[in-house]
């Protein structure tokens, strides 16, 4: 069976005419491939849809078919989908602006201009009451573009040149650029395939960068790029030879070294250099498997973040005047806790601020060097602070965030020495009242006895009789931490009657280290079965009806959404599985396929048939069976870098084919982004409009 963008168009296509009643979803042929393994080839019926080219015309004229199928199967919540984006819109202050920080004699802040999509990026020289100085008109830059984003804009030590970052695609493959803000011209200097990693050596003429490998689009090599010569001659600085690793690029706060840092699951290591003369670089400690540290720097000392005989970390010291490599040489500093993660440090002229967990939370601790270590004040029962280390650090204030699901993003500055807090900005929302809603957090007990975190919110006034509807959110993989943070987009589903909870499950840190040991490798089936978990007990509990909890999740989060679809189906009403890595096997086994080699600690390398057989037992497109399944709307985009495209669209594929029920299954494909989505501070709100209509529709919802 073979079709074309032209014929499948012209089937699936409602242009100029009325939406069917049912509108006949598309049917993948399916073509038996067998994807060998170690351990055994499968049968892979859909495999023909991977085209990494992106340009087979049959496998674009079936992603424009499911999007047809999707504008037809959504036709009917457009008007919800307009209200909504709306609502969305209208709580925006949309000549909005980021607070300013001070460095090196200049005031650093970016804004928007009402209706642009895109920031300006600009500074002020010594005051904010000083002229403007526009380094980059994004909105400009951006025109007649389907996707654009600016990352990684440093500005060199003399505060002449701006070095930045773009994609134009979304497959986060950036081109290197430079720009002289003194006369507004862009430099011929141009380095495609990079990193957004930008780092300026103190010479004000060479650009440290990191090389992607052009198929896994790993990093591999970090190389120096002198101005106003060519790309090809550019130094080799670092070359990485293990693909397990990442490579990031940083400048200590002291300013006096440039640091390679190349991460993998288990394992890191640094490498630094003087600033002044970055030509050889020293291991700060050598890697090893289970040893993991960050490091920084400022007055005369490193200090180190390790778990070095610390599951939940420490810090530890090296005076600037001892020699790297040798970390018998450092001394503790903070020492770990059982029950305490330390996440985070931030270094300040005498002193530390620490970003710590406990319970479940984060925390700022401020740590003076002389004298008591005092805690930054929380007002609510879920909540989440964070460090904002920016700017020179000698102003002796300490800038963080604070926010919850109810308190819009509020920045703060402390004074480090009296502690005095200052207000410095809180996130304009427009038409809201924080008064008006009620944040909680929850303990379930899973199923083998740990107890789950779970940050709710609400409208005052909610009752929990066991009729509302419910959305649960989480992630749950690679230690990342799910903070109960503001969402805008929420109110709208809060007004109309909603709870939201967040599941801070296994396979992140909210919990210490542990708490992610416990969720990956041999463990990963506990993130699935705490989500449920949570699900059943809000529900017994009184916070929703059975049949009205919908569950949403993005990238790993997508592949919890794919577990839980096949796993507790009837839990479910509605799901929203956002780029979902779902194809899990298949994908582990493939090194050719970005970020493979990079995961093997995550999720376990299924070369190994203990962890191919585990893999094989969880994976949402292994574990497809003929029976119900909920209502599904999945997204993708077809310049994924972190997601392949063929992952959601061989698992739709296989559950139409599959699935006994007759609950919509819609496929939203973004032909122009990749794993982020639409770029633009608006566009992205389409997205989630049409989720959202789609998910309040199938929940019963009044609009």
């Amino acid at each position: 069976m073979k079709f074309g963008i032209a014929a499948l168009t012209a089937v699936f296509s409602l242009a100029g005419a009325a939406a069917p009643a049912a509108p006949t979803p598309p049917v993948a042929p399916m073509r038996p491939f067998m994807v060998a393994s170690p351990n055994g080839a499968r049968e892979d019926d859909y495999y023909w849809l991977r085209d990494d080219s992106r340009k087979n015309p049959e496998m674009l004229g079936y992603l424009a078919a499911e999007n047809a199928y999707a504008d037809a199967v959504l036709a009917p919540t457009k008007p919800l989908q307009d209200k909504l984006y709306g609502e969305f819109v209208g709580r925006i202050k949309q000549d909005d602006s980021s607070v300013p920080y001070l460095k090196h004699g200049y005031w650093y802040y970016s804004r928007f201009e009402t209706g642009a999509d895109y920031p300006l990026l600009a500074r002020r020289r010594g005051s904010m009451q000083a002229p403007e100085e526009v380094m980059l008109n994004e909105p400009q830059l951006a025109a007649g573009k389907g996707f654009y984003a600016a990352a990684g804009g440093v500005v060199s030590p003399d505060n002449r040149l701006l070095a930045y970052a773009e994609d134009t695609v979304g497959r986060r493959q950036y081109v290197l650029k430079v720009k002289d803000l003194t006369t507004g011209e862009m430099l011929v200097d141009a380095v495609a395939n990079v990193e957004s990693d930008l780092v300026w050596a103190d010479d004000d003429k060479t650009i440290f960068y990191i090389e992607k490998d052009p198929v896994t689009l790993l990093s591999t090599r970090v190389k120096a790029h002198v101005l106003g010569t060519p790309a090809s001659a550019d130094r080799l600085v670092y070359e990485e030879k293990d693909t397990s690793y990442y490579i990031g690029l940083m400048r200590t706060r002291s300013d006096k070294y440039i640091c390679i840092g190349e991460q993998a699951t288990v394992s890191n290591e640094f490498r630094c250099a003087p600033a002044a003369s970055p030509t050889t670089f020293a291991v700060v400690a050598p890697r090893a498997r289970e040893f993991r540290y960050d490091v920084d720097h400022l007055d005369g000392r490193w200090v180190i973040r390790t778990n070095w005989n610390a599951r939940n970390y420490k810090l530890m010291s090296l005076a600037d005047t001892a020699p790297l490599g040798d970390r018998t040489l450092w001394r503790d500093l903070v020492p770990a806790s059982d029950t305490v993660f330390i996440e985070n440090v931030a270094l300040h002229p005498g002193g530390l601020a620490i970003e710590e967990r406990s319970d479940g939370l984060k925390r700022l601790r401020i740590r003076p060097d002389h004298g008591d270590s005092r805690f930054v004040k929380a007002d609510e029962p879920a909540y989440a602070m964070s460090l904002q280390d920016v700017g020179d650090p000698d102003t002796g204030w300490l800038r963080y965030t604070y926010d919850s699901l109810t308190t819009p993003t509020t920045t703060y500055e402390t004074n480090l020495r009296t502690g005095e807090r200052r207000l410095l900005k809180r996130q304009p929302v427009i038409g809201y009242d924080p008064g008006a809603y009620v944040t909680e957090r929850v303990w379930v007990t899973a199923r083998d006895g740990a107890r789950v975190p779970v940050s709710l919110v609400y409208r005052k006034g909610f009752k929990k009789d066991g009729k509302a509807a419910l959305l649960q959110y989480a992630y749950g993989s690679y230690g990342v931490s799910t903070d109960p943070r503001f969402q805008l987009t929420n109110v709208s589903l809060l007004d109309r009657g909603m709870v939201f909870a967040i599941a801070h499950i296994r396979g992140g840190q909210e919990m210490g280290r542990a708490w992610y040991d416990d969720g990956h490798l041999l463990q990963k089936k506990n993130t699935f079965t705490d989500f449920i978990d949570v699900t059943r007990a809000l529900v017994s509990q009184g916070y929703a009806a059975k049949e009205r909890v919908a569950a949403q999740g993005g990238s790993a989060g997508g592949l919890l959404m794919g577990a839980i679809a096949n796993l507790a189906p009837q839990d479910y009403r509605v799901i929203i599985a956002q780029v979902p890595f779902v194809d899990v096997v298949t994908t582990m086994l493939d090194e050719s396929i970005p970020l493979t080699t990079n995961e093997f600690d995550e999720w376990g390398n299924p070369k190994q048939k203990a962890y191919y057989d585990y893999m094989l037992s969880y994976a949402p497109y292994d574990n497809v069976e003929k029976k119900a399944y909920p209502a599904l709307l999945v997204t993708t985009g077809l310049w994924d870098s972190q997601v392949q495209y063929y992952e959601p669209t061989k698992w739709v594929a296989k559950l139409r084919a599959l699935k006994t029920d007759a609950n919509p299954l819609v496929l939203r494909v973004n032909m122009e982004a990749g794993h982020g989505g639409k770029s633009g501070r608006f566009r992205r709100y389409r997205d989630t409009a049409e989720y959202d209509a789609f998910m309040l529709q199938q929940l019963g919802v009044a609009p």
